[in-house]
């Protein structure tokens, strides 16, 4: 287990409160995942708290987050727009952004891989795949990756 001092924030990018829940219910099952978890509820709160505007101006209270899981349909700001604002800036491009979405459109995969996503998920309707699928995810990026530092 890494060291609680170097732990990560996870950014969940997400508006449905039920998705949000499991991907929380996940992260929580893996005992050895203690990472802070944060979330954006749309594409423009994403944006100012990656861009450190108006209530995120504070780094202390709005650290960057290690890892950004992504969904694409959110409302305004989607989340294609919010992943090239993130690619397209400097201090914020080399975020591992996995995007977690119910589309399996090859054009949206084509698209977010383009726009650089790190990958890309589609969540599952069944809730322990969803489950297994955060399970599976938090295996590999916050287990076995190692992430860059702010």
């Amino acid at each position: 287990m890494k060291n609680p001092d170097e732990l990560q924030t996870i950014l969940i990018v997400e508006d449905s409160d039920d998705d949000y829940e499991i991907m929380t219910e996940g992260l929580a099952a893996e005992s050895r995942i203690r990472n802070p978890v944060l979330r954006c509820e749309d594409g423009r709160e994403a944006l100012a708290y990656l861009l450190r505007e108006g209530d995120y101006s504070d780094p202390q209270r709005s650290p960057a987050p290690g890892i950004i899981l992504l969904d694409l349909n959110l409302p305004g700001i989607d989340g294609r727009e919010v992943l090239r604002r993130i690619k397209g800036t400097p201090r914020l491009r080399r975020i591992p952004v996995v995007v977690l979405t119910t589309s399996d459109d090859e054009r949206d995969v084509e698209d977010c891989y383009e726009l650089g996503a790190n990958s890309y998920i589609q969540k599952p309707v069944d809730l322990d795949k969803f489950l297994f699928a955060i399970r599976q995810l938090t295996d590999y990026w916050l287990g076995i990756a190692i992430l860059p530092k702010d």
